[in-house]
């Protein structure tokens, strides 16, 4: 018979397990945004997309691909501006990978 501390020990091993998965997709998610960003700063930089491409691109993932939700325009533009200060100040990317999405739109 199990005893109310191993219990315990198990409930704090998912909980861990719980953590780490939630870190591992932040991590991911960060990436994720961090290379759109990239991908329309360069297409801005090289003259190919402007304002009106973004909310094309945006307008098309709300069409095409439903449930892929938060690819606003309005966001796109935000991980373009992720990238930038990642790309402009490098020291403080490893910071800014580290932290949620939402925390890196307040800083």
């Amino acid at each position: 018979m199990m005893s109310q501390q191993q219990f315990t020990d198990l409930i704090q091993l998912i909980k861990q397990s719980r953590l780490k998965a939630i870190r591992a997709v932040n991590t991911e998610m960060i990436n994720l945004y961090w290379n759109i960003g990239q991908y329309i700063h360069n297409r801005v930089e090289s003259e190919e997309w402007g304002q009106s491409v973004v909310k094309q691109l945006a307008d098309h993932l709300q069409r095409n691909e439903p449930e892929i939700k938060g690819f606003l325009d309005k966001n796109l533009w935000r991980m373009k501006q992720f990238y930038q200060v990642d790309y402009e100040f490098p020291k403080l990317s490893a910071l800014l990978r580290e932290i949620s999405w939402t925390n890196n739109l307040i800083v």
